[in-house]
């Protein structure tokens, strides 16, 4: 490879060419694109002080690319799903027709103001839609579409806090109880944490025996290999699932219906608990872990999550949990 032009270089974990302008008294890392050549004519432009040429092209066009070549690969089948649609819903109605090269942080703000218009469009709608543009015109730097990214700063809507959906322990228990397969399934998901998919994956090969150095006692684990963040994860299980799980041959959860709808509007009919859905058994697990005393690092790893940070939303405890604690404390000398 030739001399690469004075100030060229490449960033780490990006693809692309950048190089460093100053602009305004301040310093600048501009994208001069994937294509080494065009990269290496565009970096002697800037460093000459001419013009450069804008790559033209609509946001729709850009948009298109960008979910054939960034989403297709750096999310899954329901991530690739959830974008499409948005960019066909969205994105496209109101930014299709601009050129990439002159959408504004202005704009931006105006396309905000534009979603939250939509009475059909939640708050946490909105965040996703405009992370979503945020992805796009980030993707459209590193592509060389744009100098630098118009996104601006602070345009985000801030979400309200949410305590995690979960069932009382009443309800936990009442759910453990139900028939099978009802009941299995249940103790499974309160005992493990599992997210569905995961739930429906996984076999009885996946459970598997630990043995920590000094003990003489094993301990068991659920193996799980097809993770949404991608990596194998080994969840414990409690004694009690550990004599169940044991005796099974092949797919742990045999539900037939393998729906997460069909399967919460049978429980909702047995336990008559209104409003159920499948995932606030995860977030069940998740609260009760931390009011057991379990730390806040080993729930993240036991749930897969990629930062702590998601994980941290489980740390506020319930009123319930609150107002033992204090009758605890009150009622030492």
């Amino acid at each position: 490879m030739p001399k690469l032009p004075q100030g060229m270089f490449r960033r780490k974990g990006r693809p692309g060419w950048y190089m460093r302008v100053y602009r305004g008294g301040r310093e600048r890392w501009v994208s001069l694109g994937a294509n080494y050549e065009d990269a290496c004519d565009r970096a002697r432009a800037l460093a000459a002080g001419l013009p450069v040429k804008a790559t033209e092209g609509s946001m729709a066009q850009a948009a298109a690319r960008w979910l054939e070549s960034y989403v297709r690969t750096q999310r899954n089948e329901k991530g690739q799903g959830l974008a499409a649609q948005r960019v066909r819903d969205l994105i496209d109605p109101f930014f299709g027709d601009m050129l990439v090269g002159r959408v504004t942080g202005e704009d931006v703000r105006s396309f905000r103001l534009w979603l939250e218009s939509k009475t059909s469009l939640s708050v946490t709608s909105v965040w996703h839609v405009l992370s979503d543009v945020r992805c796009l015109l980030n993707w459209c730097e590193d592509a060389g579409l744009v100098e630098r990214s118009p996104f601006p700063r602070r345009v985000m809507p801030r979400l309200q806090e949410r305590p995690p959906d979960r069932l009382t322990d009443e309800e936990a228990v009442q759910l453990c109880a139900l028939q099978e397969p009802y009941g299995f399934v249940c103790r499974l998901a309160l005992g493990t944490g599992l997210r569905w998919g995961e739930l429906c994956r996984a076999q009885a090969s996946d459970v598997k025996r630990f043995r920590a150095p000094g003990s003489v006692e094993d301990q068991w684990f659920l193996e799980v290999s097809q993770t949404k963040s991608r990596r194998v994860r080994r969840v414990p299980l409690p004694p009690d699932l550990v004599r169940e799980v044991r005796g099974r041959i092949g797919r742990l959860v045999q539900y037939a219906a393998g729906s997460p709808g069909s399967f919460a509007d049978a429980v909702r009919k047995l336990s008559e608990i209104e409003g159920f859905h499948v995932h606030q058994m995860r977030h069940t697990f998740a609260c009760q872990w931390l009011e057991r005393g379990g730390s806040l690092a080993a729930l993240q790893q036991v749930l897969g999550h990629a930062s702590i940070v998601t994980t941290q939303r489980y740390a506020r405890l319930t009123d319930e949990a609150v107002m033992r604690e204090a009758a605890r404390i009150g009622g030492q000398p």
